[in-house]
């Protein structure tokens, strides 16, 4: 299958072409992996209730009337699914490399990063992305490279998915069936992380990268929904679902919060070590800023879309009244704005295994690092 045309700029062999690679040819940063990376929700810019023309300026994709293009911002991936925003986390991180590269895509497993020849499969049209990965190898200077993957094996969506409904439709809680299902999934899940770290790195050798050309991060994920008590909107009524766009229990806002994604990022940084890579821990990212949280506010036509006050994830509009539901529970053009500037800093250093947290009431300059738990 022929690489896609994400890669844009990036140069093949052939007559009059130079083969670049460790050392040579432009620098690139390149990023693999799932919808938490590849952009998905970077067309929002806060939540709003307004279903209307900009939506009270949320919308990126607006261009008049009652005209929307999602191309404006996912480009020539709004087709497909993959949804690469222009500002996603590699393409926010700044000056990291002279060329910045996004080959992940929304709903990806690890199978599809794997190489074919190794059991990869492809996606949405797609090449597996670990040979997507070798044209760049051979045609760039490739200096870092960062995944996020494992929540899709992992379910994540169907978590999301089965949460809400246990609010809006059964009036339970869905935290002990998941947490068993999630128990049941997860060392096998793990061992799939860590393939797709092995299958980055056979694709760097045969490229001619020794380890040390290059460095890999590999990142967990934010909570996109508050802890129950800084929830802005009650349990005891439907502003949750009709207002606020986060359906979920107390109960189990708590273990997504304080279990569910300590519990991945936990693991997946026990992958980054096992493996010799940069660890990347996102679980705090969103703290405040997360789908009705206290600390942030919707936007409307008096409280105008702002990085220091909107949210900085996308909410679930089940009813597809404002765009795809594919958007839902993913870091929008704020959080992806603050995960680019995550990855500059990390970026910084060298060396070690770092947590990237946001100063309240900032915008994504204020991120900073920690060192990770």
């Amino acid at each position: 299958m022929a690489v896609p045309l994400a890669l844009g700029a990036v140069f093949t062999a052939g007559a009059g072409t130079a083969v670049a690679g460790p050392g040579q040819g432009p620098t690139a940063v390149v990023s693999l992996g799932d919808s938490y990376i590849s952009g998905e929700a970077g067309r929002w810019k806060g939540n709003s209730l307004t279903n209307s023309g900009s939506r009270d300026g949320t919308d990126k994709a607006w261009v008049s009337g009652s005209t929307y293009d999602p191309a404006k911002v996912y480009g020539t991936t709004a087709a497909n699914g993959c949804h690469r925003s222009d500002s996603a986390e590699v393409k926010s991180a700044g000056p990291v490399a002279d060329v910045a590269i996004n080959l992940a895509c929304s709903g990806a497993t690890t199978d599809n990063v794997f190489r074919a020849v190794s059991g990869g499969v492809g996606f949405k049209g797609e090449a597996p992305q670990a040979d997507q990965l070798a044209a760049v190898a051979a045609s760039h200077d490739v200096k870092l490279i960062t995944l996020s993957i494992g929540g899709n094996d992992l379910g994540f969506a169907d978590i999301i998915k089965e949460c809400a409904y246990d609010f809006v439709v059964w009036y339970s809680y869905c935290y002990d069936d998941q947490q068993y299902a999630v128990d049941q999934k997860i060392d096998g899940v793990m061992a799939k992380v860590g393939k797709a770290v092995d299958e980055i790195r056979a694709v760097m050798a045969a490229a001619g990268y020794a380890n040390g050309d290059y460095r890999i991060v590999l990142q967990s994920y934010p909570s996109p929904i508050p802890r129950g008590a800084e929830n802005r909107h009650p349990q005891s009524d439907w502003s949750r679902l009709n207002t606020g766009g986060c359906p979920f229990w107390d109960r189990d806002s708590d273990w997504a919060r304080d279990s569910l994604i300590p519990q991945l990022a936990n693991r997946i940084g026990g992958v980054a070590r096992a493996k010799g890579v940069q660890f990347l821990d996102l679980r705090d990212m969103l703290q405040g800023r997360e789908v009705c949280a206290k600390a942030s506010k919707l936007v409307s036509p008096t409280a105008p879309a702002s990085a220091r006050t909107s949210e900085w994830a996308r909410w679930i509009d089940s009813n597809e009244t404002q765009g795809p539901v594919q958007e839902s529970m993913h870091p929008n053009h704020y959080g992806q704005l603050a995960l680019g500037r995550c990855l500059a800093l990390l970026n910084a250093k060298p060396s070690g295994d770092f947590s990237c947290r946001n100063t309240a009431g900032g915008d994504h300059t204020g991120m900073y690092l920690t060192p990770a738990p």
